[in-house]
């Protein structure tokens, strides 16, 4: 995948690789139903492209596809956005369209099926099914992430906090030292309006209703 990346920004096999898989690692945080989706699209995306590890791009994708609907208020111009997550995953706009009308009818299917629920990061969540392991960039990132969650849920007698997607890309644009950050500004991104949302949501994730 091309993701004209800096010298920087780039895992080398040597320094930068891969952190184990997730599912190998302690529990630090949970998922909200949502972010879990996001991050089972995105270990599908690596893995198609044959990749050692998931990266920040991966999660991007799989973040947008899945809750574009709910995230797509952060952007003026949405066309931008789009058409960037595009390039850099090197998808199609045919391809990229029928994996989102795909994941829109699998989400719509669950949420009729299912209560909504959070899931966790490691214990019963998408990352303890990747044989990959996440990229040092989207280890970075998550754990920014992690910072920025208001809220909390108990695992083995520890509060850890519940990320939801808003806290997820707030980390990503926060992150001075990457391209793939800097672009996402650029599509003019309300950076002020989705910290808003991801440090004082209108519903606890809990609930499921986040950011609605």
């Amino acid at each position: 995948m091309d993701r004209s990346r800096r010298k920087g920004d780039k895992p080398s096999a040597a320094s930068r690789g891969s952190l184990p898989p997730p599912g190998a690692a302690p529990v630090t945080h949970r998922l909200t139903k949502e972010l879990a989706r996001a991050e089972s699209l995105a270990i599908m995306l690596a893995t198609s492209r044959a990749a050692a590890f998931i990266d920040v791009a991966d999660y991007l994708a799989g973040i947008y596809i899945y809750d574009w609907e709910r995230l797509s208020k952060f952007w003026e111009d949405q066309d931008a956005i789009c058409e960037y997550l595009q390039r850099i995953c090197r998808i199609s706009p045919e391809s990229w369209h029928l994996w989102i009308e795909f994941y829109d009818k699998e989400r719509r299917g669950e949420d009729r099926a299912k209560p909504r629920k959070f899931i966790g990061a490691a214990s019963d969540g998408a990352s303890a099914r990747s044989p990959l392991g996440f990229s040092r960039d989207l280890a970075a990132v998550l754990k920014r992430a992690e910072a920025i969650a208001p809220h909390r849920d108990t695992f083995d007698g520890r509060a850890i906090p519940i990320l939801t997607t808003e806290c997820v890309l707030l980390s990503i644009v926060w992150n001075a030292e990457s391209q793939i950050g800097r672009k996402v500004l650029e599509t003019g991104l309300d950076v002020a309006r989705l910290e808003q949302a991801a440090r004082h949501p209108r519903h606890a994730p809990l609930h499921g209703d986040e950011g609605k």
